[in-house]
């Protein structure tokens, strides 16, 4: 038996249209290594999408990749995560499975307080699963789940969650896994680690989804299990270079900066910039960045990514914050989390993402507004 298993895809996810193409390009090449390979099936476990009603380019972009699966006779087996998930149950992941490309193996009925899954057979092997959900509230109910057992068979587990053996003592909502149900094989998205215990599998993401995952990840992953052997498959598109410089003086950072880069060579490469330091002449809107950009530009980079959050000033500006990074909401959550320690503080992400979503075209004023309202509704646990 030979399965992929990846998640965690975030298709259309970043904002920047260079690094939102990389995004794609590794999914690209995910699928074509999966085709290389000839594997037999591919687990989708959780978050294809990086909202439930994505951008109709990112859903042409989807749909030319699960044809080529389609056509190579390949089923893709999936759940949703806490990005491509909705209340409603409407998501395009219905469109992609009503279309044939794949088959939502997230099937269960309530029952005297527990949870049942119904397991989606394909030739020796019964796959179970159990959609993410925002905020984390599916992890009370992974908590009641059991499983309809299907003896002589493989069975594959997929859940989009928080695993506590992979989180240790952090303060978060997670999954106990001695209470999960018996599986051969548990297919794990939604934390982006490296985590691979006694057949309890992180895909990984398949590419970084913030500055940060850029500069540790450095790129995308997912698994191939082939006949009991586990390998995790790298996927890199573009190399990552970090430049961190501190400095003291506005209006000559630019001439620094550029000294330094010249030090490395950054030709179609993703050019990571974390300035900080205390500046003691001039403020950051002196810093001449037109000029970096250029020197960016000439050396043929592939793109310019910069970070001023650790630039302070002195004098009465000292606390002053200055963010001018690529992932700005990311920013101003740690900053005003770690000011204003909370319990209800690890809502946040969840409710900017639930007020995100445009109205779709020829969507009704009420409709829309009534979708946006039920996904709030159920971040508050109304």
């Amino acid at each position: 038996m030979k399965f992929a298993h990846m998640g965690d895809c975030h298709l259309g996810g970043w904002r920047q249209p260079e690094l939102r193409e990389l995004n794609f390009k590794s999914f690209q090449l995910a699928v074509e290594k999966c085709l290389k390979e000839r594997v037999e099936f591919i687990l989708i476990s959780g978050d294809l999408l990086d909202s439930a009603y994505p951008s109709i380019e990112t859903l042409k972009e989807a749909f030319n990749e699960f044809r080529k699966i389609k056509e190579a006779n390949i089923p893709v087996f999936l759940i949703a995560g806490s990005h491509d998930y909705s209340v409603s149950g409407k998501t395009f992941l219905e469109v992609l499975e009503k279309a044939g490309f794949c088959k939502n193996v997230s099937l269960f009925e309530e029952r005297n307080g527990k949870i049942f899954l119904h397991p989606t057979i394909f030739r020796n092997v019964a796959l179970y699963g159990y959609p993410g959900k925002k905020s984390g509230l599916e992890v009370e109910d992974i908590e009641r789940i059991k499983i309809h057992d299907s003896p002589g068979l493989f069975k594959i587990l997929m859940l989009h969650t928080t695993l506590r053996d992979a989180i240790g003592n952090l303060p978060i909502k997670a999954v106990d896994h001695t209470a999960l149900p018996s599986v051969d094989y548990l297919a794990l998205s939604h934390l982006h680690i490296k985590y691979n215990r006694e057949r309890r599998v992180y895909s990984g993401p398949i590419f970084p989804n913030s500055l940060s995952e850029l500069e540790e990840l450095q790129g995308g992953s997912f698994y191939i299990f082939d006949n009991g052997k586990l390998r995790r498959e790298e996927l890199k598109i573009k190399e990552i270079v970090v430049f961190k410089i501190e400095i003291e003086n506005a209006f000559d950072a630019a001439d620094k900066i550029i000294s330094e880069m010249e030090k490395g060579f950054i030709k179609d490469k993703v050019v990571m910039l974390k300035i900080g330091g205390v500046l003691k002449k001039g403020k950051i809107g002196d810093i001449k960045f037109s000029k970096i950009e250029d020197y960016i530009k000439k050396k043929e980079a592939f793109v310019l990514l910069k970070s001023t959050s650790r630039i302070y000033v002195t004098g009465p500006e000292m606390k002053i914050d200055y963010i001018d990074s690529a992932n700005l909401e990311e920013e101003i959550m740690k900053r005003f989390e770690e000011k204003n320690p909370n319990k209800n503080n690890e809502i946040i992400p969840s409710l900017i993402r639930a007020l995100q979503p445009e109205k779709l075209e020829d969507e009704k004023s009420l409709t829309f507004g009534d979708r946006i309202f039920s996904e709030v509704k159920k971040i508050f646990q109304l």
